[in-house]
């Protein structure tokens, strides 16, 4: 039987993972995945750090090693565990990006969330990040908050691919792709290269409909209207997908301008749009709904290991993202009128995000000293 997470690319999606740790590099695991499932690139957030650092014994041995040096604070030495994780992947990877001529291929690494509303620090951990993974094929995530925008304008003009990532609303979409622009222009004015300037924007997906979903259900609850809670519970599970279609739409006509025709010319490679936050969080809804319904070409799906596993066994494949486009904007059309605002959801959905990244963070910081007052703790006491 054919394989349905090989079978995406012949609708033009890249598969991606969202994980990373060490046992999957050290299995072989991740370069299986790579021959045999299609996998061409790799996404990472502190979220899944602080699970693959805080509750593996992956890393046991090299913070061993790392904890007893006093020039290492907790935020050094988890980067030194991920730079090393991320160099290692981009390397997997780089055959991918040599035969899709750097159209594919790539390793993500999140800068610091704790910068995330401050453009300068921004600028500076994803400069020096960048540095030192000293890989063509990486890609440094930047939260796209209205704070860090300059920011990403500034880092792409430079020549530091970016994964723009958190983004939830269509207006924000259109700001962080007029950034992409202005940078590639930038370039362009000064005789640069574009064809090396890699970027995707990261939409996410079904975060939308956790917390529409809930919006609806006290809309049933406090509406004695049966027509209000007809229409509302209609719309359960639809808007997330909705809001991608719709920006998928955006993009099209973006990628259709004379702007991006002449930058194009000029070797420019387009920002994909990256579909994250692919995995179902409501049990009644399909576990592959949301990669099933976002198949379209030039795009990414990110998807972490439980989707990816199962994908690989019952995904349906066809093409669906330009699918009932019409539909789509009925239902952000619907939400509004059950007065739903969709740019309140994804304002909250920002302010969430973020926090969502800099908490397991913190606690991955907090796990690392732990662990270093631990391993002192047992060298003084040993005999």
């Amino acid at each position: 039987m054919a394989n349905p997470l090989r079978e995406l690319a012949r609708f033009g999606q890249s598969v991606w993972y969202d994980s990373l740790r060490r046992g999957i590099l050290a299995s072989g695991e991740l370069a299986r995945f790579i021959a045999e499932d299609g996998l061409t690139g790799l996404t990472t957030n502190p979220a899944i750090y602080e699970k693959a650092i805080g509750q593996s014994r992956d890393y046991d041995a090299e913070l061993l090693r790392l904890l007893p040096r006093r020039d290492l604070d907790a935020k050094a030495i988890y980067e030194e565990l991920a730079l090393h994780d991320i160099r290692a992947a981009a390397d997997l990877l780089r055959p991918v990006y040599a035969r899709t001529a750097r159209g594919d291929g790539f390793v993500s690494l999140e800068v610091s969330p704790v910068v995330a509303r401050n453009a300068a620090a921004t600028q500076a951990e994803a400069r020096r990040l960048w540095r030192a993974l000293g890989r063509e094929n990486v890609l440094i995530k930047v939260p796209g908050t209205p704070e860090a925008l300059p920011a990403i304008r500034q880092l792409l003009s430079e020549g530091v691919n970016v994964n723009v990532t958190l983004l939830f609303s269509r207006a924000t979409y259109a700001r962080v792709a007029e950034a992409y622009l202005t940078a590639l222009e930038d370039r362009a004015a000064r005789g640069e290269d574009l064809s090396r300037l890699a970027s995707v924007a990261s939409f996410f997906v079904s975060r939308v409909d956790t917390l529409v979903d809930g919006l609806l259900e006290e809309q049933c609850a406090s509406s004695s209207r049966r027509e209000v809670q007809v229409r509302a519970e209609a719309l359960r599970g639809r808007v997330g997908i909705a809001n991608a279609k719709l920006v998928y739409q955006d993009w099209r006509a973006l990628t259709a301008s004379p702007r991006w025709a002449r930058l194009r010319s000029l070797g420019a490679r387009p920002q994909r749009l990256l579909w994250a936050s692919t995995s179902t969080k409501n049990a009644r809804y399909r576990d592959v709904m949301y990669v099933e319904e976002l198949i379209g070409p030039e795009t990414i799906d990110t998807m972490p290991p439980a989707t990816f596993d199962a994908f690989r066994d019952h995904g349906r494949v066809r093409p669906t993202l330009e699918a009932d486009v019409g539909a789509a904007r009925q239902a952000m059309t619907e939400l509004a009128d059950l007065g739903i605002s969709i740019d309140d959801v994804t304002d909250r959905l920002l302010a969430d995000g973020v926090r969502l990244f800099a908490e397991p963070f913190a606690k991955l910081l907090a796990t690392i000293e732990a662990r270093r007052a631990s391993e002192a703790g047992a060298g003084a006491h040993a005999p």
